[in-house]
């Protein structure tokens, strides 16, 4: 037995470290691996009868944490994607941090969303790998895994994750008594139960992959579920809900910018902002937000992810040991100061409210240069889309190194995740919204197509 643990592990070694090094180099957070159909067999091979993780059955966790009395553990990993490689692999070799941690856990591996139980599983879905920390009556502890972790996957420490694994295991020593702060973390209503009920989604997919045969074709994939809901809204004609359009905001979003290797430890904090003016400081521990403990910074997105629009959001935080209570106050369009340029459900966005440009705010210097001024709109045209709905702005007439200048009647500075928010949110398929841009010398007057 222990031999063949041992093989077991060094197979896995041996599939995982050329994925490990491939996170220490600089990838998108969208970038793949070449063979993404051998990635996902080589990934059933080693871990399908691996000794900890259940793979690909969560339903098949719960009963066994219903069984042994242990929290349950479920990592959702996107094999092909490359951004959090790093981190998925140290996990998976049972790094000598995380094994006696990983024990206190029965340990699920999810590599598909295809049969997701929507109620249970809301995470950011743009993310290759993430993690919810549950009791075995599907009561959520909390979550791994944001923005921060795959934008930068540097930041996905194993420090940090081991220290949401002792918050998570810290919760569960002291469930049911502490249920009731846990209900913020209980997952939001939506209009669907799984993946397969949304109508982008509905006959185009099963809940079992085809193994076979085409088994990446017949994935759904975590952003899919987000770029479907959208979707929905929109093919409603309904406005899509603004925390879609702007998902789990990063805590940079209010000015706070947490350790990556602590579960929620300040380490700046912009002057002005909404943390600047709540009072926290660097060095602060968040030790509850929204009266939620916390055991990543993944679980301070969460609570941004189902703030108001307008209000305040409860804090409490321990300095120099002792607690300090705190209130953010977060003010109109506090969301759209999120950056999603990056996200991979940027593009369906595009498609909707931009007919498939790529856009940049123009920086000082090149303003300068080009003769524009700092708070005027410059949105640099990076990239044109050339198939489908993404074509729709070059067949209207714009083009790659266009200026836009002007657009739905505003002209003032604002980034292209601002702009995206203001389309959608003002803007229904069909509508026509007039635009100048600037090209060599000249100024053109078009027309952006609402998709």
């Amino acid at each position: 037995m222990v031999g063949r643990a041992i093989t077991s592990l060094m197979e896995a070694r041996s599939l995982l470290l050329p994925l490990a090094l491939a996170a220490f180099t600089t990838v998108s957070p969208a970038e793949t691996v070449k063979d993404r159909k051998g990635a996902v067999l080589d990934d059933r091979a080693h871990l399908e009868h691996d000794r900890r993780w259940i793979y690909n059955d969560f339903p098949k966790g719960f009963a066994e944490a219903k069984r042994t009395g242990k929290p349950l553990l479920v990592t959702l990993r996107c094999v092909p994607c490359l951004a959090c490689a790093g981190i998925d692999a140290r996990v998976l070799m049972q790094d000598l941090e995380l094994t006696p941690l990983l024990d206190q856990f029965v340990c699920v591996r999810v590599m598909n969303a295809n049969a997701l139980d929507l109620s249970l599983f809301q995470v950011d879905y743009d993310l290759s790998f993430s993690t919810v920390f549950f009791n075995a009556d599907g009561t959520v502890y909390g979550r791994y895994g944001s923005w921060t972790h795959q934008a930068d996957s540097k930041d996905a420490t194993i420090g940090g994750y081991r220290r949401a694994l002792e918050s998570a295991l810290s919760i569960h020593r002291g469930y049911p008594a502490n249920k009731p702060a846990l209900a913020g973390k209980q997952g939001a209503p939506l209009p669907f139960k799984d993946p397969l009920e949304i109508p982008q989604l509905a006959g185009k997919y099963t809940r079992n992959l085809d193994w076979e045969g085409k088994v990446v074709q017949s994935c759904v994939h975590c952003h899919q579920i987000g770029d479907a809901i959208r979707a929905y809204y929109r093919d409603q004609k309904k406005t899509i809900p603004t925390e879609w359009i702007y998902p789990w905001p990063d805590p940079r979003t209010i000015g706070l910018t947490l350790a990556p290797d602590q579960v929620a430890r300040v380490r700046s904090v912009v002057p002005g902002s909404p943390a600047g003016k709540a009072g926290l400081l660097a060095g602060d521990d968040i030790v509850s937000l929204a009266g939620q403990p916390l055991v990543s910074v993944a679980d301070v997105s969460w609570v941004l992810h189902r703030a108001p629009g307008t209000g305040s959001v409860r804090a409490l935080v321990r300095r120099l040991g002792a607690d300090w209570p705190l209130q953010i106050e977060l003010p109109d369009d506090w969301r759209q100061q999120s950056d999603i340029s990056r996200r991979v459900s940027a593009w369906e966005m595009r498609a909707m409210a931009l007919g498939g440009l790529l856009l940049e705010d123009l920086s000082d210097e090149e303003r300068a240069r080009r003769g524009i001024d700092k708070e005027a709109m410059a949105l640099f045209v990076k990239h044109a889309g050339e198939y489908g709905k993404h074509a729709a702005a070059k067949k209207a007439g714009f083009q790659k190194d266009d200026v836009i200048v002007e657009l739905d009647g505003r002209s003032s500075r604002v980034s292209e995740s601002g702009v995206l928010g203001r389309l959608l949110l003002e803007h229904q398929p069909g509508e026509q919204v007039k635009a100048a841009v600037f090209r060599g010398t000249g100024r053109l007057e078009l027309s952006l197509p609402m998709q």
